[in-house]
């Protein structure tokens, strides 16, 4: 009598507690690859606010690059009115274009290569694309993580009951893949 009892009480309180579980595992992983996603904004808003001040800089020494600061302007834009994961990944390919040929032009006016303000803010953008890089990897390794677990038997029975989707990778195009192993090109 008291194994049956065991076994109908305690059985289904066991399968409850394993899927809130394995359900607050689920939410805890995705809240992680929130919070890379976020990491990676703030490192691209970071970016972004420092490039003004370097596109300014660049205007007093190089007038005639209008083509190129409009460029870089614009990609600028792009990524600040970035709704998703992916538009801000193509804004972002748009920008690193824009700047390395901003910086190519840079190469062609040696007072401007000497300038405090433009080497201080070149500084800050190469630590930054650092802090930028290492912010996608550790969102792929995370998003890599809560998809696995979604993916993994009986998980994947909770996660498609209660609707987890899985995360999107920062990836690059087959086109971005490409040009990015092009040098920039410059026309005078």
């Amino acid at each position: 009598m008291n194994l049956a009892l065991i076994l109908v009480v305690g059985l289904p309180l066991l399968l409850v507690i394993y899927l809130v579980s394995t359900y607050n595992n689920l939410v805890s992983k995705r809240e992680k690859v929130n919070e890379a996603s976020s990491d990676i904004e703030v490192q691209l808003k970071r970016r972004a606010d420092l490039i003004p001040n370097l596109v300014e800089v660049v205007k007093g020494y190089a007038a005639h690059e209008k083509e190129v600061l409009e460029k870089v302007t614009e990609a600028r834009t792009r990524l600040i009115s970035a709704k998703t994961v992916k538009e801000g990944l193509e804004a972002d390919n748009m920008l690193t274009e824009a700047l390395k040929t901003l910086f190519a032009v840079a190469e062609n006016y040696p007072d401007l290569k000497a300038n405090q303000n433009f080497l201080q803010l070149q500084e800050e953008l190469v630590d930054t694309e650092d802090k930028i890089q290492a912010s996608r990897r550790f969102y792929n390794s995370v998003a890599q993580e809560y998809n696995t677990n979604l993916k993994i038997f009986p998980n994947s029975l909770i996660a498609s009951i209660f609707g987890f989707k899985p995360a999107e990778y920062f990836e690059l195009s087959y086109e971005e893949k490409e040009s990015a192993q092009k040098p920039p090109e410059i026309k005078f």
